[in-house]
């Protein structure tokens, strides 16, 4: 008996070019969401959350409509958010990051983590296929959870565009890290999210 947890960035939106928070997915973003929901249609899904922002939405669709027995549900517990700020242990060169993110936005981020992860991660009975569509940071933070690895971790961790993030927990057992940021049903082209390096 597994509960799996299927954690997918959301796809690209219109409006990230211009630098504005939120938007619909743009035409590549729309490519992605539909490679993502064909991966995850053979899945015995239980259930599918998503944040409530647009382009995670959109991104839920076209799951949900590919799986059209399991409603998409917005969770708020998977806003974008900053779960972090600076630490003793956190490297200074993470120090600007912070910057224009005010005390207010980092308590709230880490109350909203806290509440993910007792919502989230806790073993449910029988086997269990769940996927959450959300954001990079939220992301990161799940996968720094299941590795126990310390706070600051989270922001050395990055994921592109609907990549597929996969995390597990038998009976008995500690939650464990499946797979990462797996893009192998994006092609070359519709990889995007990721600093430019780590595209190649």
């Amino acid at each position: 008996m597994t509960h799996y947890i299927y954690l997918v960035r959301h796809g690209e939106h219109q409006d990230a070019e211009h630098g504005l928070a939120d938007g619909p997915l743009s035409p590549r973003g729309r490519r992605q969401a539909a490679l993502v929901a064909d991966r995850l249609s053979g899945l015995p899904l239980d259930a599918i959350w998503h944040s409530p922002l647009l382009r995670a939405a959109e991104t839920a669709r076209a799951i949900s409509e590919r799986i059209p027995a399991v409603e998409a549900e917005p969770s708020a517990l998977l806003f974008d958010c900053v779960p972090t700020g600076m630490t003793e242990e956190t490297p200074a060169v993470f120090e600007p990051f912070f910057g224009s993110i005010t005390d207010a936005e980092i308590e709230a981020g880490r109350a909203q983590m806290g509440d993910a992860v007792n919502e989230f991660l806790v073993r449910k009975p029988g086997d269990v296929h769940e996927v959450l569509i959300t954001h990079n940071f939220v992301i990161s933070w799940f996968v720094r959870e299941v590795l126990e690895a310390p706070e600051w971790r989270w922001m050395t961790l990055n994921q592109a565009n609907c990549g597929l993030t996969v995390i597990s927990q038998k009976q008995g057992r500690p939650w464990s890290l499946v797979a990462h940021n797996d893009l192998s049903h994006l092609p070359m082209e519709l990889r995007t999210g990721l600093p430019d390096p780590l595209l190649v």
